[in-house]
């Protein structure tokens, strides 16, 4: 006689009393695969007036709260901000960090020259934010700096403050660190006889390190963190932080997203110092917007697809600036990007900010060979699903099981039946093909452990279609 296949978990063996003993049993209920929602992580310099301590994370659902908490015009308000802008369904949740002690604050100078022969209007833009002072004739240059000053002193959400001193408008980043440096200024004027000079932000030094605030949030299970920061030092501690809880100890699956509005020479080498399959950085060549704005806009898009297999190709950046003809990369600049590291952006029909094809940083294995096994984003956040997946189903159908000589193969049928559905989703194929491969076996060393191989063949994008076209006359 074969042994008894049913095991009860609340209904012992020992039972004499007469009657009919029913328990329930919830291990085989779920038969689907999990979901993938996607939870995105903001990491940004916080302001003292904001309500947020520095170091505690807050779930945030729109611009007018993220000022509140992180205070308007501080990069944790700048990147909620962007981010619900591209993707207003999105999952976000932010961490504030206070400046580096040792941070000095990017200014800029911004010279008026006057009087004004002419009514007319000087305008000054930071980014995108444009601030308009009317001007009268015979106004002053003093008299319009003064007045732009104090416009700009409005304006609570910018990155900036204003002060004018002699025709001069002195402009200081909100926030110490090089970030400030990136902060982008034109000025225009349509009075006769008033010139406004643009200048550039200098001097900021020493950004914050981002550690202690990741450390805070380790076992938050967010999917996609986003680097404030474009330098070599934050990126080393995203990748510090993703490989840890990404690793098969925490299997927290995540990638990390970075902005970058500079040159693409300057783009690639950063790239390369990141060198890894779960950072992207998002390229747009000639953008006055901040590289942390720009990083969660991209990052708030690749949320959008829950699809972990399908490629990010076209899909629009809302919020993001349309750039300049002669800063948008050619097609020869876009395929250098995409060989080494950087996912371009394009201006699409009806000046839509684009993403051209979404990659990771990863380019070259430990041995500086070229590897293209991590070159999609698409490949990494499959690989994340189908083990969260396999995970959460051996999870529930063997939360504690024995561990015999059917064991392994039970555990196998589950494995293949996760596999196929994976294939019927189009996020795995050729499961027929690698059936064989699927294996269970019991450890060499520890009695009490099972081993799993799981071959898993990723579907990859369309990204190119070649065509040849005969000519018949």
């Amino acid at each position: 006689m074969s042994s008894p296949n049913i095991s009860f978990d609340q209904i012992p063996s020992s039972i004499r009393k007469p009657g009919k003993y029913f328990e329930f049993n919830t291990k085989l209920a779920v038969r689907t695969l999990p979901g993938n929602p996607q939870r995105v992580l903001v990491v940004a310099q916080r302001l003292a007036n904001g309500t947020q301590p520095a170091l505690v994370s807050a779930d945030v659902f729109s611009d007018s709260q993220a000022a509140t908490l992180f205070g308007s015009g501080s990069y944790a308000h700048l990147m909620a901000r962007a981010a619900i802008t591209a993707n207003p369904y999105l999952q976000l949740t932010v961490i504030g960090v206070d400046d580096a002690e040792a941070g000095l604050a990017a200014a800029a100078d911004i010279i008026v020259t006057g009087p004004a022969t002419s009514q007319g209007v000087v305008s000054l833009y930071v980014g995108t934010a444009r601030t308009d002072v009317a001007v009268d004739v015979s106004d002053t240059a003093a008299t319009i700096a003064t007045a732009l000053a104090a416009a700009l002193t409005k304006q609570a959400d910018l990155p900036i403050t204003a002060t004018a001193a002699a025709g001069t408008v002195k402009v200081k980043a909100r926030h110490k660190g090089a970030a400030g440096n990136g902060i982008k200024l034109h000025a225009e004027s349509t009075a006769a006889g008033v010139t406004v000079a643009d200048a550039a932000m200098t001097g900021g030094q020493v950004d914050p390190d981002l550690a202690p605030a990741l450390a805070v949030v380790v076992n938050g299970g967010h999917n996609i963190v986003v680097n404030p920061f474009a330098d070599q030092a934050s990126l080393t501690t995203i990748r510090t932080h993703l490989e840890f809880v990404s690793g098969p100890r925490e299997q927290r699956g995540a990638i990390g997203v970075w902005g970058w509005p500079g040159s693409l020479s300057s783009g690639t080498t950063l790239a390369a110092q990141a060198n890894n399959g779960r950072i992207a950085c998002g390229w747009h060549r000639g953008s006055v917007k901040l590289p942390c704005e720009i990083a969660a806009a991209y990052a708030a898009v690749i949320a959008s697809e829950e699809d972990p297999a399908r490629p990010l190709n076209t899909l629009e950046l809302l919020g993001l600036d349309v750039t300049p003809i002669d800063q948008r990369p050619s097609v020869t600049e876009q395929e250098n990007a995409l060989y080494n590291g950087l996912s371009p952006f394009e201006i699409g029909p009806g000046d839509k900010v684009q993403i051209v094809r979404a990659i990771t940083t990863y380019t070259k294995d430990p041995q500086g060979i070229e590897d293209v096994s991590l070159l999609d984003l698409t490949t990494i956040r499959t690989l994340d699903y189908a083990r969260k997946a396999y995970r959460e189903r051996i999870a529930l159908r063997f939360p504690r099981e024995k561990l015999s000589e059917r064991t392994p193969e039970k555990v196998r049928s589950e494995l293949l039946d996760v596999s196929y559905k994976l294939e019927e989703l189009e996020i795995l194929e050729a499961v027929d093909e690698n059936k064989a491969g699927h294996v269970v076996e019991r450890d060499s060393q520890d009695v009490n452990r099972l081993n799993a191989k799981i071959p898993v063949d990723v579907v990859n994008g369309l990204h190119v279609f070649a065509g040849r076209i005969d000519l018949l006359l």
